[in-house]
This record gives C-alpha cells, structure tokens and sequence, in this order.
C-alpha cells in the first residue's frame, strides 16, 4: 500500500476522520508539516515513529491540529441562534419546571477555539434570570484538537472573529485586548473545556444526559460509517426531549432515522423523543 495511505488510514482507524484520495494534496500537504519539523524523511519513517512500541500520543495530536479545519466565527449560521434562544431554550425551560427539574446540560462537540461554545453562554446568560434562575447549567465545549482548545481556554480573539456578534452581546461580555478581544472572565469561567475524540466508545459512554448538542461542520470529516457512529453516541448522550443540532448544509437522512425532525424560520433542529 502507497505509504501515505497507511497514514491516512491510520488517522481514520483513530479518529473516523476520513479523506478521500481527492482530497490527497491536503492530508500530503499536512503530513509534510509534521515531518519537516520533526527531520523525519519518509512517510514509512513517520507512520513508525506513530506506530512504534510506544506510539507518539503527542505527535499524533499535533498532526490532529493540522488536519482540522478550524475556521468559525461568534453566532455563525445566526437563524440557528435565534432558534435556541428563542425556541428551544423556552421549551426545555418550561418542560423541565413542569417536572421539577432545575438543571441544563449543553454540549458543544467539535467547539474548536472556543466561539460557538461562547456565543452559546451568552444566550443562556441572557435568558438565565427569565428562565434558569437558579438552575445547575453546565455547559461543555470538546474538540480533538488540543491546539484549538487551548485557544479556546484563552477566550481572546481577533476582530474579523467576532464580525457577526451584535453590539449589544460586544458590550456585555467581551472586552478590548492588545491585539484584538477578550471574553470577560466571569463567562469563561461558566464553561468547561475537554479533550474528546468523538468515535472514542469509551470516552462517549460517560457522556450522558444533555439537553442541548451542538455538533455542527464535524461530520463533514467522516465517511458513512463514522458518521452513524458517531451520531449514534450522540444519540446516546441526549436525555430525552433533548435537541441536537448540526451544520445548516448537514443532514442525518441515511445515517440515523431516530431523531424527529423539527423546522423553524430558516433551518431545522433534531430532537430525541422517547418513540417516533
């Protein structure tokens, strides 16, 4: 087998990230990065120095950085936003007081540096006096890359980032940086950051119960069977009456028929009832 196809099998044998032999020039282009930096002249040689005896966990993790497309933006595909605030978020609110139940659990997988994971908080912050008060709201942010995650941890960003965030969500919660923005501290303290491979089974089965997943433009990375894996463990994580939602141009059609499909003005929402 043509050597950097082992290597991109093997990304794919650990991640379920798949890419096509189309798309050869950009996973080549990535691998030459890593191995440039570390003097290893072939790719047999770098497939095994990740395969080896030890397997390099930290290489294999900046590689993941190469490899993942992190461009994103505060409140990007804004008619899903609004849905949340004004949707869904009213609705879990009502049907939780209804049985008594004062928590709400939001994840965001695949929340690279940090902005949907933010934009998120802000809106539960708005609502929180109408809605959560006094609620336990956790609210979650995961992604493979560890480059991402830190970067989110920061919470600073450019102004270009934060383009399409309303003045009125500028002035309440961030504030000017060198160089750019900062979300003000008392929001980032309010979310949680973890490393997560999502086709991990291991890892997913201790993720349970959330009212609220954000899984957009990550499925984009996985073939067929991934991508059932992956939205099946999903699946398992939403408690039910729970909501899921994934990229604007994304659909489950053919890899999960277990959520009811919900519209509303300009996009749709998945939920996970108890039989459809």
């Amino acid at each position: 087998m043509n050597e950097i196809l082992k290597l991109r099998d093997l990304v794919y044998q650990k991640t379920g990230m798949y890419f096509p032999e189309e798309k050869r020039y950009y996973f080549e282009t990535r691998f030459l990065r890593r191995m440039q930096v570390l003097d290893i002249p072939s790719y047999t040689d770098y497939y095994q120095y990740l395969t080896g005896q030890n397997g390099d966990r930290d290489e294999f993790n900046l590689l993941m950085n190469e490899l993942t497309i992190n461009e994103t933006s505060f409140f990007r595909n804004r008619p899903q936003f609004t849905a949340l605030k004004d949707l869904v978020l009213p609705e879990i609110a009502r049907v939780k007081q209804e049985k008594g139940q004062k928590t709400l659990k939001i994840w965001s997988a695949g929340c690279s540096s940090g902005e949907e994971l933010y934009t998120i908080a802000m809106l539960v912050d708005e609502v929180s006096e109408t809605f959560f008060k006094d609620w336990r709201i956790e609210i979650v942010g995961t992604d493979i890359s560890k480059r991402v995650l830190q970067m989110a941890k920061r919470g600073q960003y450019k102004e270009y980032v934060i383009r399409n965030m309303p003045e009125e969500y500028r002035n309440r919660y961030i504030v000017p940086v060198k160089d750019g923005y900062e979300i003000k501290e008392e929001l980032r303290r309010h979310v949680r950051l973890s490393h997560m491979n999502l086709c991990d089974d291991m890892a997913m089965i201790f993720l349970k119960g959330y009212d609220i997943i954000m899984c957009r433009n990550v499925l984009i990375y996985f073939d067929l069977d991934s991508k059932k894996r992956v939205i099946q463990h999903i699946f398992n994580s939403l408690a039910v009456g729970g909501y899921l939602f994934i990229g604007y141009s994304e659909s489950l059609y053919g890899i999960n028929d277990r959520f009811k499909l919900i519209q509303y003005p300009g996009g749709m929402v998945y939920q996970k009832v108890a039989h459809i």
